[in-house]
């Protein structure tokens, strides 16, 4: 008896051993990318230092500079991104939804349809943005001259160059760019719906738009919440459209985060102050997604 206990711990434990090896490469990868990167800028945060010379220590007076300087510009720039979470949320994904609970009814062309919504996803955002910036152009651009064209000229503006436009300027593109990630994430959900389910809710006499509401929707509740998440964490770490379409000008008019961090360490030579910025962007993103997760399920609660 003792003898086959033996030789059952001892098979448990090459087991064991067998699992860890497999999965000590996935282990050491995931550290040394993600983990040790934010231990060193959780370091680095807490020094004053210019990427040269020894940092020197000095406590939380970076993340005490990033609320209350005036000269770093981090609340605007948190409202910024918040804006463009709020339109990404409560616009891109209902039209997501939208398009995916209509394409989710077999229409004819539908597989078409799901490769014009998703090709702009497929585009390199350097491209998105610089087409949009020729949209924007006042002098001519297609947004100017349809609003000429439709006997609209007191419409037209510099868009880009106005700082009461230029946020929105932003804020379109990025939720035409990503409707339809949004969509295809949706669409399988609905189509993972089983059909019994919608052709039992039809002959109790329920029309589509009541079985999307009653039926489809409750079911794909954990993809709408992960799409909730990917839509207010990707606004919170929005970059490349801000950066070639306005350069976050005109006067930090539409500075975000990474606009800003980019900025500190690279023109200002503050990594320190980088660090920071960093690391707040990661609390940020957890805490909104732990957030969103805690109000989906009172929801389904």
């Amino acid at each position: 008896m003792a003898e086959n206990n033996k030789k059952s711990k001892n098979k448990n434990y090459r087991k064991g051993l067998d699992i860890f090896l497999f999965l000590l490469p996935a282990i050491l990868l995931f550290v040394g990318i993600l983990i040790a990167p934010i231990a060193v800028s959780v370091y680095r945060s807490f020094q004053k230092w210019n990427g040269f010379s020894p940092g020197t220590f000095i406590g939380f007076k970076n993340y005490k500079d990033l609320f209350t300087s005036g000269s770093i510009h981090f609340m605007p720039a948190l409202k910024n991104a918040l804006i463009i979470a709020f339109f990404s949320v409560f616009v891109q994904l209902p039209f997501s939804l939208l398009l995916a609970l209509l394409l989710g009814r077999k229409y004819k062309g539908e597989r078409f349809f799901l490769t014009v919504f998703f090709m702009p996803v497929l585009i390199s955002t350097v491209v998105i943005g610089q087409l949009w910036l020729k949209i924007y152009n006042p002098d001519y651009g297609i947004l100017n001259r349809a609003l000429i064209g439709l006997g609209l000229s007191n419409w037209t503006h510099v868009w880009v160059g106005d700082p009461k436009t230029a946020m929105g300027s932003v804020v379109v593109p990025t939720i035409w760019q990503f409707i339809g990630y949004h969509m295809l994430l949706m669409y399988a959900g609905v189509k993972g719906v089983s059909p019994d389910l919608r052709e039992a809710a039809m002959l109790d006499g329920a029309t589509n738009w009541q079985v999307d509401r009653y039926v489809v929707i409750p079911i794909i509740k954990p993809i709408i919440r992960t799409s909730v998440i990917f839509a207010v964490t990707g606004s919170l770490k929005t970059y490349d459209l801000v950066r070639i379409i306005t350069n976050a000008g005109p006067t930090h008019k539409t500075e975000v985060p990474s606009t800003l961090l980019e900025d500190m360490l690279f023109l200002r030579n503050r990594y320190g102050m980088g660090s920071t910025i960093s690391v707040m962007l990661i609390i940020l993103c957890f805490a909104f997604a732990l957030a969103i997760s805690a109000v989906f399920k009172e929801k389904e609660y």
